[in-house]
């Protein structure tokens, strides 16, 4: 086994557990009602297991582009909803938990190990990335 595979694993794995998270916390939340942070967090559970699929089946750079960016939106929402302002409703921060905690280290991982694998790939010649797979 290549040793490349090990990165495209752990960047499908984190993403994966990211979005089992999402939908753990979004059963949390359910307990109160469906509401559109848990229509949310579904949402943002899908696309999370979704994107084990482009990480294992190596869809190229364009794809973990997009995983990247869509990541760092994730973490973006999470840390402006953590912090008090009049976006939230009422200008109070929502609580931080450890899943949350959580789901975001898994995020942080997903985006450090996907920016590592697109690093490796622009450093390969194009001829070499086919041996790779």
């Amino acid at each position: 086994m290549h040793k490349s595979l090990y990165y495209y694993t752990a960047a499908a794995a984190t993403t994966g557990v990211a979005g089992i998270l999402h939908f753990v916390y979004s059963a949390n939340a359910i307990n109160r009602g469906i509401s559109p942070t848990v229509i949310f967090l579904i949402i943002a559970g899908i696309a999370q297991l979704f994107w084990v699929l482009p990480m294992i089946k190596r869809w190229g750079r364009r794809w973990y582009y997009v995983g990247i960016g869509g990541t760092l939106v994730l973490m973006a929402l999470y840390m402006i909803t953590r912090a008090p302002n009049p976006i939230i409703g009422g200008g109070r921060a929502i609580p931080i938990s450890g899943l949350g905690l959580a789901i975001e280290v898994f995020q942080a991982a997903f985006i450090i190990i996907t920016a590592l694998i697109v690093a490796k790939e622009r450093t390969v010649p194009a001829s070499q990335r086919e041996e790779l797979r």
